[in-house]
């Protein structure tokens, strides 16, 4: 039985504190705009997810408006924004509806100088933490490149296992599911 919401309970999501970050709704500002170019960017985000073909901060706002913010008011759920305490935006993390996938798929993605702090796991561990508690998942899955082993290793970490290789619909890359399962 699939998990994916049919309709949006609200595209209010809440915002998730931890000890040391603070995760809230993207919005298309010139500032979650500045932030999106530079993490879509990075050499490594376009290796292990894509290259989504954001060059300007006009094309940022319209990524965020057409993925973000459009989940939030489709599925209300999507990509947080993930700061430290002090405001500086470090990276995303969220769950999201995917099509191909049978439950909601957890997902994070941090600029190059926040990774190997612990900010990656903290933030996806608060993710699946409200996942499981306020929306009531027993199943959450996630997808990696194969090559992609720091991603792999955190959702093991998460309890995440290995169960196969998939293709998504639309794409002939293979990429390794992983499942939660309560």
């Amino acid at each position: 039985m699939s998990q994916l919401p049919s309709h949006a309970p609200s595209c209010q999501l809440p915002t998730i504190t931890t000890q040391r970050l603070r995760l809230r709704m993207l919005n298309d500002s010139e500032d979650d705009a500045r932030f999106t170019l530079a993490l879509v960017n990075d050499p490594d985000f376009h290796r292990f997810i894509g290259d989504r073909g954001v060059r300007t901060l006009q094309d940022a706002r319209d990524y965020l408006r057409r993925g973000p913010i459009a989940m939030y008011q489709s599925h209300g759920v999507g990509m947080y924004c993930v700061e430290r305490k002090d405001g500086t935006p470090i990276g995303q993390a969220g769950l999201i509806c995917r099509e191909g996938l049978d439950a909601m798929d957890i997902g994070f993605a941090f600029l190059p100088q926040y990774r190997g702090c612990g900010y990656a796991r903290e933030a996806a561990e608060a993710v699946m933490a409200w996942g499981k508690t306020e929306l009531g998942l027993t199943r959450i899955v996630a997808i990696a490149a194969p090559g992609n082993t720091s991603s792999i290793r955190l959702l093991e970490k998460l309890g995440l296992h290995r169960e196969q290789t998939i293709t998504l619909p639309g794409s002939e890359e293979e990429l390794l599911l992983m499942g939660w399962q309560a």
